[in-house]
């Protein structure tokens, strides 16, 4: 599908990384674009920075929701209707997403459904709002964010990582699935999975704002205990570590995931648009996710043991999330 100014789409989690370069790059195309955020500040910046390079004319509207929650995803449909005088969207990229929920067995089952909530229901709600929209227009295109760990449920071996794992599975999945739905009933509306690998972006430091435990560097104590002890069974030499270094340890830690990626959320940005345009349905995003793809196909019986981490390892300095 070719992207052009004055068509109007539909981006989740528009606040921070990629979804914000989805949001510059296409009103820098001058296309019309509506984003959802749990966040109206990030929300307002993003804006800002968008309308200061696009088009005049170009459009952005913001609405605060919770992608987990389908009244204010129908919500949020309503007031793009509303403001964009429309009742059709030509590109919905369902793109929000936390990490946490890790331990099934022994973790917190409400942290472990709220992750699973933002990262599958979240596109679920959002393709089920807008759906009939994108189906109204004359060519449409939907884009589901999954994750490597879409076809890799794994941080490796010392690591429990169900919740967003299941989550990106699902959201591969019902993509995958998509194609021949589309294909029999919308024929003029196409889909995309994306699997990005490690991409510089704030989720590990906006996932503990958004599940409830504040600021990566205010960690209540009983979350960093967990986390020490998590921490300190994988082997990391941080028992004796004072709660305040350790909280600044965890802050540096997840901002240099931001900071220090190999594959920037701009770069992804243009990679997934680029994906639309020439009509692909499988997205991968970053050298490492091609590599680790690789690595699976080749070897799915070995890819949750040591030795297949450690290869994983050995090409690239930290697992993908």
């Amino acid at each position: 599908m070719q992207l052009k100014s004055g068509q109007i789409a539909v981006v989740t989690g528009g606040g921070t990384g990629i979804g914000r370069a989805l949001c510059l790059q296409l009103t820098a195309a001058g296309v019309h674009v509506a984003t959802c955020d749990v966040s109206s500040e990030n929300m307002a910046e993003t804006r800002q920075l968008a309308l200061a390079k696009a088009p005049a004319g170009t459009r952005l509207t913001t609405f605060q929701a919770d992608v987990s929650k389908e009244e204010q995803m129908l919500a949020f449909r309503d007031a793009v209707k509303a403001e964009h005088g429309t009742d059709h969207v030509h590109l919905l990229i369902n793109n929000a997403g936390i990490g946490g929920g890790g331990g099934f067995v022994a973790g917190s089952r409400s942290e472990w459904e709220r992750t699973f909530g933002v990262c599958w229901f979240g596109v679920y709600y959002g393709a089920r709002a807008f759906m009939p929209l994108l189906v109204a227009a004359p060519e449409a295109h939907i884009v589901n964010v999954s994750s490597v760990n879409g076809f890799w449920a794994s941080l490796g071996p010392t690591v429990p990582h169900t919740a967003y794992a299941a989550a990106k599975f699902a959201v591969k999945g019902f993509t995958e699935a998509l194609i021949t739905d589309l294909r029999l009933n919308a024929p003029h509306v196409g889909c995309s999975v994306v699997m990005p690998g490690h991409i510089g972006t704030s989720i590990a430091l906006n996932t503990n704002v958004v599940q409830g435990h504040g600021e990566v560097k205010d960690l209540p104590a009983d979350k960093l205990a967990a986390v020490r002890a998590r921490m300190v069974k994988a082997g990391a030499p941080v028992a004796d570590l004072p709660d305040e270094a350790l909280r600044k340890f965890l802050h540096k830690r997840a901002t240099d995931f931001r900071d220090n990626a190999p594959t920037t959320a701009e770069q992804a940005a243009g990679i997934i648009l680029d994906g639309v345009r020439t009509g692909r349905w499988r997205i991968l995003v970053g050298e490492d996710a091609q590599r680790l793809d690789s690595m699976v196909r080749e070897n799915p019986e070995g890819a949750y043991e040591a030795e297949f981490a450690a290869k994983w390892r050995d090409g690239k300095p930290g697992l993908a999330g």
